[in-house]
């Protein structure tokens, strides 16, 4: 056939591949760049064609659903799932972060918001949480926070201790603290919270112009909290109060629904701006980068297998289309390798070829063998298993390149606490709530430190402090009401 016929060599996502000759390199001479996610996908499937000899998000509720764009977004992204009229098939998850698969729904905790997009080029993942901001800024450090979330060695339980420890010592922390902490730590059920890409990603017109984008789904349904005491009601009653009302309200026809909205950056922006935007603990003043309406998210079907649909679902930011790319956030650099990495692990090397994780879109690439390898991928020909090739194989898409990404300084290890405020956004965060608000945040954050060591306390009193002396002092007041604090 023609070379203009030939197909086109596709991720495993079914994202076109721009260049199969040449590595993401920052300059001519390297280093390669952790973003280049289609190297990673290539060299960890590889590291995996042999059968091996004998040698975050566990607790999760979800549903299919539908993405319309009513609005139009076309001067920022080529994206076609993002074009004015616009519909697209898609699938949500929403979970726990420290649970696990035993845990109440009803906790309080940091709820995933993923959403995979099945679109004409290939899947389009936003693996968020409720919360637009993180504990953490440097992927470095990732671990060691989970760490403090799951179960302690000795004791086999969950260490309150931990938690405080590393929170009082990493300050970057209390942006996300305060909204754990506060009213919104506990959502009634899935349709009654946000959904953040939390991320700074990009967009990419056909102009092939780049600006930053942060992504926002707006619940439809409206904000609905419990308190710690009717969580523990609810828990009572309950473990799977998120499973019954998302599925239940699906099943009568109540289709959740969320509005969804970016905010935007250009990189002149980006390189004045008072703070690193691409920071995931901070987040973009509504008054310097206003919300642009882009469309409604639907959730209209549940599942009819759980195991299949929900529990082999698995998503990762390295599955973007053409029209939507990355940013220099260094937990999303980090995560575009480690999500699919997890999932080659749990699910196996062709985890993307369980049909809920499958393209709906035809994927070619020279991906071989590997457990469950069930299904071929070359267009009909033995021989084209290596590329380049003369037995007319698939071939790299260049108009999907993005645009170059200007890079400034020395590779180093930077300390990303230096000259970092981390305390000016949580107090504003503070500043707004209600007097009910406030005082619910401060017998919460007592609630959760009984057994914590008075010198860790007493550190964390410090950061409030300086986010807002009322924050201190009310959260000082409470733990010695509640006796935690002498």
């Amino acid at each position: 056939m023609p070379k203009e016929e030939r197909p086109i060599i596709r991720t495993t996502a079914g994202n076109p591949v721009c260049d199969n000759q040449n590595s993401l390199t920052a300059g001519p001479r390297g280093p390669v760049v952790l973003e280049d996610h289609y190297l990673i996908e290539k060299l960890a499937h590889q590291n995996r064609e042999r059968i091996p000899e004998r040698t975050v998000h566990a607790k999760g509720w979800g549903a299919h659903g539908t993405l319309t764009i009513t609005h139009d977004i076309s001067k920022y992204t080529k994206a076609k799932v993002l074009q004015p009229g616009a519909t697209c098939p898609m699938i949500a998850r929403f979970s726990t972060v420290a649970g696990e698969l035993g845990a109440a729904d009803a906790e309080r905790d940091v709820h995933g918001f993923a959403l995979k997009f099945y679109t004409e080029d290939g899947n389009w993942d936003m693996t968020g949480n409720n919360t637009p901001v993180f504990f953490v800024r440097d992927p470095l450090k990732f671990p060691d926070f989970i760490h403090t979330q799951k179960r302690h060695p000795r004791t086999n339980l969950r260490s309150p201790t931990a938690m405080w420890d590393f929170w009082s010592l990493s300050p970057e922390s209390l942006h996300q603290v305060t909204i754990l902490m506060s009213d919104r730590g506990i959502p009634q059920a899935p349709m009654y919270m946000n959904g953040y890409s939390s991320h700074t990603y990009s967009l990419i017109n056909a102009k092939n112009e780049r600006i930053w984008v942060k992504m926002h789904f707006k619940t439809c349904q409206g904000h609905k909290f419990y308190t710690n005491a009717e969580s523990m009601e609810v828990i009572g009653k309950s473990r799977e109060s998120f499973q019954e009302a998302l599925f239940g309200g699906i099943e009568r026809g109540e289709y959740p629904k969320w509005k969804f909205q970016i905010q935007v950056m250009t990189d002149e922006q980006a390189e004045k701006f008072i703070f690193n935007p691409f920071d995931l603990t901070k987040v973009w003043p509504h008054a310097d980068f206003p919300m642009i309406d882009v469309g409604i998210l639907e959730l209209n079907r549940n599942v009819d297998n759980y195991f299949s649909e929900i529990e082999n679902l698995a998503f990762s930011p390295s599955n973007i289309v053409p029209g939507i790319g990355y940013s220099p956030d260094k937990m999303l650099q980090a995560r575009i390798f480690s999500y699919a990495d997890a999932h080659r692990y749990r699910l196996g090397t062709h985890y993307e070829s369980i049909p809920v994780n499958r393209p709906k879109c035809p994927v070619y690439n020279y991906h071989k063998d590997g457990a469950m390898r069930t299904f071929r991928n070359d267009p009909g020909n033995p021989d084209c298993y290596y590329e380049p090739n003369s037995f007319n194989g698939p071939v790299e898409d260049p108009t999907c390149k993005e645009p170059p990404l200007k890079l400034d300084g020395y590779v180093d290890r930077y300390n990303h606490r230096d000259g970092n405020d981390d305390y000016t956004q949580p107090g504003n965060l503070f500043r707004i709530f209600s007097a009910q608000e406030k005082q619910n945040l401060f017998n919460n954050i007592a609630d959760a430190m009984h057994g914590v060591p008075k010198e860790i306390i007493e550190r964390q009193l410090v950061h409030f402090t300086k986010a807002d002396p009322a924050y201190g002092e009310g959260a000082r007041k409470a733990l010695i009401a509640k006796g935690v604090l002498k």
